[in-house]
């Protein structure tokens, strides 16, 4: 065996002795062990690990199984942001932007989503997004905000589905489009975002879109109201008074199946 048949068979192995002592440490996270995870993180975070700094930055974070430290939380995942992970990018852009124990820097978190989403990181892509559409800090951008939007939706995000859909409501950038405003917060919705349920049912009491159904309309809004979204709030009691107790029966039995799982793979992936 040549010199270089057994620095790559090495190599290997040691790719996968470390795949298996993350997928150990995540699992063992996963359960709340996190005395185990950090056991097993701490060792290859110090010897240059980026996503294993994430994740130790991301305890400290969260007060995952070690007392609450912004400032430490900050230092590791400093060290993943600069080490290239995405993760790391978007957990520190996180905490400079909440400024929760730490003082906040919202320029450098826009810049740091930015990376992330470059990388392909849906959260990151997600939150870019609202940014960008808030302009608060850039100013507005509408034409990026739909862009990063629409590739956090492919990412599975059910927000930006939302997002999109209030984009074609509002007409912001785009042509106003009922139609395609319905389509997107019913990803939305099925996917799980309690405001794209809530547009939704709005969509359904108000025929925008899609015709006009109260009961449909009704068994979405239970499901926003669930959700705790806000936007159901002016349309819930005035559909509810519209149905009779059969359609009511209806909308809640409506309400209580189980939606289709229409979400792509996202990219949490790695964080504890």
């Amino acid at each position: 065996m040549s010199l270089l048949s057994r620095f790559s068979r090495k190599q290997a192995e040691n790719d996968a002795s470390l795949e298996g002592k993350m997928a150990i440490a995540l699992a063992a996270a996963t359960k709340g062990d996190y005395a185990t995870a950090l056991s097993i993180w701490e060792p290859l975070a110090r010897a240059g690990n980026a996503r294993a700094q994430n994740n130790i930055g991301a305890c400290f974070a969260g007060e995952l199984g070690v007392a609450k430290d912004a400032h430490l939380a900050r230092d590791w995942l400093t060290l993943s942001s600069e080490a290239g992970d995405p993760v790391g990018q978007r957990n520190l852009a996180s905490l400079l932007f909440k400024g929760e124990g730490i003082e906040p820097d919202h320029e450098r978190a826009l810049a740091l989503y930015r990376e992330a989403a470059e990388k392909g990181d849906g959260e990151a892509q997600d939150m870019l997004s609202w940014m960008l559409l808030e302009g608060e800090i850039a100013g507005p951008d509408p034409a990026e905000a739909r862009r990063w939007a629409l590739a956090a939706a492919q990412n599975g995000s059910a927000a930006s589905m939302t997002r999109l859909g209030m984009l074609f409501h509002n007409a912001i950038g785009v042509p106003r489009d009922p139609v395609e405003a319905a389509r997107w917060w019913r990803l939305g919705a099925n996917a799980g975002d309690a405001d794209g349920q809530a547009m939704l049912g709005a969509a359904y009491h108000l025929g925008n879109g899609v015709a006009r159904d109260s009961v449909e309309a009704f068994a979405w809004l239970l499901r926003a109201h669930e959700g705790g979204s806000s936007l159901a709030i002016p349309f819930f009691a005035v559909v509810r008074a519209t149905l009779d107790a059969d359609q009511l029966a209806q909308a809640e039995r409506l309400a209580a199946i189980s939606l289709p799982d229409t979400s792509a793979p996202s990219s949490k992936a790695g964080k504890p």
